[in-house]
């Protein structure tokens, strides 16, 4: 099942890296979203894409139990690649003892023996109360870091930034990863408390839906034609909107070929940072988009 990776020409050049807040990690600005291949590919593509995006500096490589067939397709580039990339998972419960079970299923598929960073998934869905009980799934992630299964650990958010906000205000936790785009700052708005509370915690972030998202986490080829369905046409624009705001160190995005590896890599590689006069036109931009797109991740509040 091991695929040699189709090289690209951009290969031999590396991504610009930040440090990925507290963790003190060097991660590059764009990291591989794996659930389009998971969900929508067949495993031979699905690896070959994940291997080029290694080759082309794309170390960051996010997964989830969620996503399909994502995980086995990684384990198999792991079993050779597991020293060159930072592995990043996630558990979708409120509760302890559910999420080393989750996690520890995901150490098989994945074959390792840990993981560099474990999120409590989705926090908007779940009980934040829960989240936080001794018997929770922060405990649990916790427990896991004891193990080593975990290097290190922390929740992702689409919704109801205010749950982000109690568990930002509530525990001491190594990283996030939120929903960040100039659209939804007018729905979800990551960037107001949620984000402002991780950069004075030294948290470290990673930022996701810089496109808006696959329409109902729904991976259809290609995922491009997807974004532009959904109004998003200038994804350099978007990226480096998600990556100019303070505290962002890496930006997750999903990718369903060898040709939107190359393009993505080519705009992180020229990369330049978005001034605030640009990113509050930006913004001003997707206010219509926003009113089109509403709750799209689920409630505000």
């Amino acid at each position: 099942m091991q695929q040699v990776s189709q090289p690209l020409a951009i290969q031999s050049e590396t991504l610009p890296k930040r440090v990925f807040g507290k963790t003190g990690v060097e991660v590059p600005i764009l990291g591989l979203g794996t659930a389009p291949g998971g969900m929508g590919l067949p495993d031979t593509e699905a690896i070959d894409i994940i291997h080029a995006a290694i080759d082309s500096g794309v170390t960051y490589l996010d997964t989830a139990p969620a996503y399909g067939q994502a995980q086995v397709q990684l384990g198999e580039v792991l079993r050779e690649r597991r020293d060159d990339v930072f592995v990043v998972t996630k558990t979708l419960t409120d509760s302890a003892d559910e999420a080393l079970k989750i996690l520890e299923n995901s150490l098989d598929e994945l074959k390792t023996d840990h993981v560099d960073l474990t999120f409590v998934h989705s926090v908007g869905s779940l009980n934040v109360d829960a989240i936080l009980a001794p018997d929770g799934a922060l405990a649990g992630l916790r427990e896991a870091r004891r193990r080593g299964w975990s290097r290190y650990i922390g929740i992702t958010a689409h919704a109801r930034p205010d749950n982000a906000k109690r568990i930002l205000e509530a525990e001491d936790i190594d990283a996030v990863m939120f929903a960040l785009n100039y659209i939804d700052r007018h729905t979800y708005n990551f960037q107001g408390d949620p984000l402002r509370l991780a950069m004075e915690q030294n948290v470290a972030v990673a930022a996701m839906k810089a496109f808006g998202g696959a329409q109902n986490m729904k991976y259809e080829k290609p995922v491009k034609s997807q974004m532009y369905n959904s109004g998003v046409r200038d994804h350099r624009s978007a990226l480096r909107y998600a990556l100019s705001l303070d505290g962002v160190s890496t930006a997750v995005v999903g990718m369903f070929s060898l040709e939107e590896v190359e393009e993505n890599v080519a705009y992180a590689r020229s990369y330049e940072p978005m001034d605030l006069r640009e990113m509050e036109a930006l913004e001003e931009k997707g206010r219509a988009l926003a009113d089109t797109w509403k709750d799209h991740f689920g409630p505000v509040t």
